[in-house]
């Protein structure tokens, strides 16, 4: 059975579905994020679901906790601040693993490590 197009969506779209979005800790909301800054995360998790691969400036490899795993960058120039969306990318599905105001050079130990206890969790899950 043919999937039925919703209003406004182009003709052409590829057969393959969205990834979901499985969250595993943090919120993208106004406040603390500014609306800019929200609606910008919004846009880039949204083609992440997509399967697009992003690249700097918006996002980048986080090997320190693992294959696949990555952050969003995202400059909330209204507050000044920094935000950053830890996720790991699966076959099936996009993990947010932490969202946090990003306030020194250096991500903190504590969040690698709270990221990398996720990433075993999820994928504990995803494979049984």
């Amino acid at each position: 059975m043919a999937k039925k197009r919703r209003t406004g969506e182009p003709e052409n779209l590829s057969p393959r579905e969205d990834k979901p979005l499985a969250w595993q800790s943090g919120e993208i909301k106004t406040p603390p994020l500014s609306r800019e800054a929200r609606q910008e995360a919004g846009v880039l998790l949204r083609r992440l679901q997509r399967s697009d691969v992003l690249s700097m400036p918006e996002s980048r490899p986080m090997p320190s906790i693992g294959p696949r795993c990555l952050e969003l960058r995202i400059d909330d120039v209204e507050q000044t601040k920094e935000w950053r969306v830890m996720y790991y990318v699966e076959r099936h599905a996009i993990a947010v693993l932490d969202v946090f105001h990003k306030t020194t050079g250096a991500t903190p130990v504590r969040v690698i490590a709270e990221c990398c206890r996720r990433v075993a969790e999820f994928r504990k899950v995803d494979e049984s």
